[in-house]
């Protein structure tokens, strides 16, 4: 029965338009790093800080925000966290202190958590069959490289005809929209009778006993570090660093003639190619050992980066490195989600994926709170950087010892 259900479901679509919104507008923040500092006259710290905070309250939102939707329902946990996000953009909107901004990256963040992967991913997890599993995590997870296809770009168009704070509003009022989809997803309870007669303290307890669950926790913390201090700081990172672009060649013919237009366009790019090394992650991940998948994408992403911050940094390179960069970005996604849903089952998968998640949003708030204050005292990006490539390789090497086999019968019903 499995093997004749269809890979494309109503929960599937609309997880993936909500992924998508949700993640156009946290990928576009970067974008703001240069146009807020230039008008408050803040150090770069202050709103890389303020982004940080966003990254580490997504993280310590998505397992409250996982256990939620386990609880009163996927759609209450959805439009729960739609209202932190909107009011945390609108307050954000009228911020004109460092603290202020801060303190409502918050609120920003946990609506993040409430409409991002922990939730959603959950619930396509639940409403997928084995066999259509990792494919449909991976186009969900997916949806995310096409929201952040469109959101920087689309935040860079709108900065040049109203100020950033409405950009926020206009933000916000997306969200508001994007709740319309929601009376189409509903999904079926997809554990198994043993699951449903555990209870979530059970489940806990034996992913704390397992070292292969501290291993996973251990190696997503250089995903979040990496991708974080990208979407931060990347796009001011390009507008500084890279070589000018020239008269008569083709990315001026496209229109894209500064470096501040083709940071921009570099997240969206970073966005495009993951869509399809997401899509390969997950047909890979139903054919092969998930952990050594995991590992070698962690060795490719710290090669990658190694490589690019070694050699002049020209619009030709950051083209290349955002098009590879993009093929492993958040191909680990459906890889960690399906494993975690293979060692653990499905009836808490939102709550267990959501503690992994947070080791990957404390790597996130390193990542971006590092590279403004890195910034400030060196004058530039070259430091964390570095970091970055170190954390990679750990996260190579750590994902190598997880014991990826299913838990014993036993074990399941006990």
């Amino acid at each position: 029965m499995d093997r004749q259900a269809p890979l494309i479901t109503p929960v599937l679509l609309v997880g993936c338009f909500i992924i998508l919104v949700s993640f156009a507008v946290r990928a576009s923040f970067g974008v703001f790093q240069i146009p807020i500092a230039e008008e408050f006259g803040w150090a770069r710290a202050e709103f890389s800080l303020a982004i940080a905070i966003q990254n580490l309250a997504w993280g310590i939102g998505q397992p409250l925000f996982g256990a939620v939707a386990e609880k009163v329902g996927d759609r209450k946990a959805i439009v729960l966290g739609t209202a932190f996000y909107v009011a945390g953009l609108l307050l954000s909107a009228m911020s004109e202190t460092p603290f202020a901004m801060q303190a409502w990256e918050v609120l920003v963040g946990f609506g993040i958590a409430g409409t991002g992967f922990g939730v959603i991913l959950a619930v396509v997890g639940r409403a997928s069959s084995d066999e259509n599993r990792s494919m449909s995590l991976a186009i969900a997870t997916a949806a995310g490289s096409a929201g952040q296809v469109f959101g920087a770009p689309v935040a860079e168009a709108l900065l040049a005809v109203m100020p950033w704070q409405g950009v926020f509003v206009v933000f916000a009022a997306a969200l508001v929209a994007m709740l319309a989809t929601l009376p189409l997803m509903k999904s079926p309870e997809a554990a198994s009778k043993a699951e449903l007669q555990e209870g979530m303290g059970t489940i806990l307890g034996r992913a704390a006993r397992d070292p292969s669950f501290t291993l996973i926790f251990l190696g997503f913390f250089s995903c979040g570090y990496q991708l974080a201090f990208f979407t931060a700081h990347f796009p001011a990172f390009v507008t500084e660093m890279c070589g000018p672009i020239l008269p008569g060649g083709m990315l001026h013919g496209l229109g894209i003639t500064t470096t501040s237009a083709l940071g921009a366009v570099s997240i969206s790019l970073i966005g495009l190619f993951n869509i399809m090394g997401t899509l390969l992650a997950g047909w890979l991940g139903k054919r092969y050992t998930k952990k050594y998948l995991l590992a070698g994408i962690y060795t490719l992403r710290t090669l990658v980066a190694a490589a690019f911050i070694m050699l002049p940094i020209t619009p030709t390179s950051v083209l290349v490195f955002s098009a590879v960069m993009g093929a492993l970005w958040l191909a680990t996604v459906p890889l960690t989600s399906g494993l975690v849903a293979h060692l653990y089952g499905l009836r808490y998968m939102g709550t267990l994926y959501g503690i992994v998640f947070l080791s990957h949003q404390i790597g996130g708030f390193l990542g971006v709170w590092l590279g403004g204050r890195f910034y400030d005292i060196h004058g530039d990006y070259t430091m964390v950087w570095w970091i970055g490539v170190g954390v990679g390789a750990f996260s190579a090497i750590v994902h190598l010892p997880v014991r990826e086999n299913r838990p014993a019968p036993a074990a399941q019903a006990a």
